[in-house]
């Protein structure tokens, strides 16, 4: 089953762009990049996940921050503020992980979104969606040459993005709720339950151990 009815405000785009971009930027700074280096990688995050949907899934044409200058300038706000505001952020408890929780709580319901514009069935706009919330952070990941946080057995971080998707698309579709509260209810179940993986470390497990070597 397809639809193509379920589109939401730029604005969601936009801050989740602005958000990712703070937690590249951050990095970028904790690695003592220059500034060119803090602005790819602040771009990296902020508009990565978005191009893997448009480039890779969508195919509707250019992606969306090739077509509207609004999301470089979101990048270069988002490198603005992670200069001005890391020192007082570092000494706040995980910062990061926080807005990067906030990232992706919207830009999941924003791949969704845009794949169901697209036309793709229900199952590919959950999929796309939970792709456009975790690939702006396995971009990140590769850039710095770490392992991506995506495959590492840890704090819940894909769940939590499958289930705020996976609301939105249901509940917009099968019981025709309002687009913006139930993106926003979608953005909420995702946000909430990233942070309460985080602080209660609520974990996955690896799929088994290797056996021990002699």
């Amino acid at each position: 089953m397809a639809t193509k009815d379920v589109a939401l405000p730029i604005v969601i785009d936009l801050g989740a762009t602005f958000l990712f971009s703070i937690t590249g930027a951050m990095i970028a700074i904790r690695r003592q990049y220059d500034y060119v280096g803090l602005f790819v990688l602040a771009l990296a995050c902020g508009l990565g996940g978005g191009l893997l949907r448009d480039a890779v899934f969508i195919q509707t044409g250019p992606p969306a921050a090739m077509r509207n200058g609004a999301y470089i300038i979101m990048v270069a706000a988002g490198c603005i503020a992670a200069i001005l505001f890391f020192p007082h952020v570092e000494r706040l408890s995980k910062p990061f992980l926080i807005i990067d929780a906030l990232g992706t709580a919207a830009y999941g319901v924003v791949g969704a979104s845009k794949a169901s514009e697209a036309g793709l069935a229900i199952s590919a706009c959950i999929f796309v969606g939970v792709v456009n919330a975790a690939g702006s952070g396995l971009i990140r990941d590769v850039l710095v040459r770490e392992e991506p946080l995506l495959f590492k057995p840890g704090q819940f971080y894909v769940i939590a993005s499958f289930l705020g998707v996976a609301e939105f698309m249901l509940v917009t579709i099968y019981v025709h709720g309002p687009i913006v509260p139930v993106a926003i209810s979608a953005m909420m179940i995702t946000f909430v339950f990233r942070l309460l993986a985080i602080f209660f470390n609520w974990r996955t497990r690896p799929v088994m151990q290797p056996p021990p070597s002699y």
